[in-house]
């Protein structure tokens, strides 16, 4: 039996980036790790406390993924051995299951000599999130535009502007992506569509071209956040006043409830906007923690540093947590 461990690192990622519903995703430095190996029985072992409540058997996403690689290179293995730790909170809209189904597809695909080239691991991960954003991010860095008909999904991947930082204001509660879709309507106004493909056209444009300036104007939503906001309490207010706090353009990280905001790397208005939206939170009587995040230039990649996997560290240190 083949011995040998594959050890890979994810990035998270954040979705739409206001009006690109499902077709913009951009990965940032805050990372799952997983190990697989061939195994006599199937073993799991999960660190952390962000992977809590996580199945450690065959019904866990990761080797559920691993086996449909597996089944399409016609390799029969039943049982392997995964380890994972991850600093990605689960359902916040930070690409927790994106990052897991990627690292799944890369580890497997590594385990059993590479048949798969990127772009097939692509088009498995988009097919099995049904959105090609998260997925995207996770596995090519940077940030992706994308497009998925149900059968294939295209993308291009965008190079971050070097002076691009993220402010990510993660609540203290979970929603569930299926919940956040569920209050999406079956129809939008006709309007409210070109609105969107005016204002995520302007984003990619505005994105591709290292013009931060344009973002305030571009990153504004009216498909998804608007509808969703009745779930999460000061929304409306933080993403109609963050650019008034120093912020290039703010918006609901995926489903949500993450909040993030784009910013300048060398503003000087930080501090005050990381206190507006800790504050408005606070109002709402909702604890949050903030994370100053930068966009990862580097996807999914198979490391063979071991200490590159701290399985056994005790996780990323918050700031800003509000006790309220």
């Amino acid at each position: 039996m083949n011995s040998k461990t594959i050890r890979v690192k994810i990035p998270a990622s954040t979705a739409n980036l206001g009006p690109g519903f499902d077709t913009i995703g951009m990965a940032l430095d805050l990372y799952t790790w997983i190990e697989m190996s061939f195994s006599d029985e199937t073993k799991m072992k999960l660190f952390g406390d962000n992977l809590k409540g996580i199945p450690t058997d065959k019904s866990n996403l990761i080797y559920k993924v691993a086996q449909k690689v597996f089944h399409k290179a016609g390799v029969e293995q039943p049982n392997i051995e995964i380890r994972m730790y991850s600093d990605i909170p689960l359902t916040r809209g930070l690409g927790s299951s994106a990052s897991a189904i990627v690292g799944a597809l890369v580890a497997a695909n590594a385990l059993i000599e590479y048949p798969f080239s990127d772009n097939e691991l692509f088009q498995m991960a988009t097919s099995i999130e049904n959105h090609p954003d998260n997925a995207g991010a996770s596995l090519f860095g940077g940030i992706i535009v994308a497009n998925w008909d149900g059968e294939r999904a295209e993308y291009i991947r965008v190079e971050p502007n070097s002076h691009l930082e993220v402010l990510a204001v993660i609540p203290d509660f979970e929603l569930a992506t299926e919940k956040s879709r569920n209050v999406l309507p079956d129809q939008v106004l006709f309007k409210d569509a070109v609105f969107n493909v005016s204002h995520s056209s302007l984003l990619v444009a505005a994105l591709c071209t290292g013009n931060l300036e344009l973002i305030k104007h571009a990153m504004k939503d009216g498909l998804h956040q608007p509808h969703r906001a009745s779930l999460i309490p000061g929304m409306n207010t933080i993403l109609a006043q963050a650019v008034q706090h120093g912020a290039l353009g703010a918006a609901l990280s995926g489903a949500g409830p993450t909040l993030l905001a784009l910013v300048h790397k060398n503003s000087n208005e930080k501090k005050g906007l990381e206190q507006f939206v800790m504050n408005q939170f606070k109002i709402e009587n909702i604890k949050v923690k903030t994370l100053w995040l930068k966009p990862c230039l580097k996807g999914a990649q198979v490391v063979s540093d071991e200490l590159s996997h701290p399985f056994h560290h005790q996780g990323t240190s918050f700031k800003g947590e509000l006790k309220s």
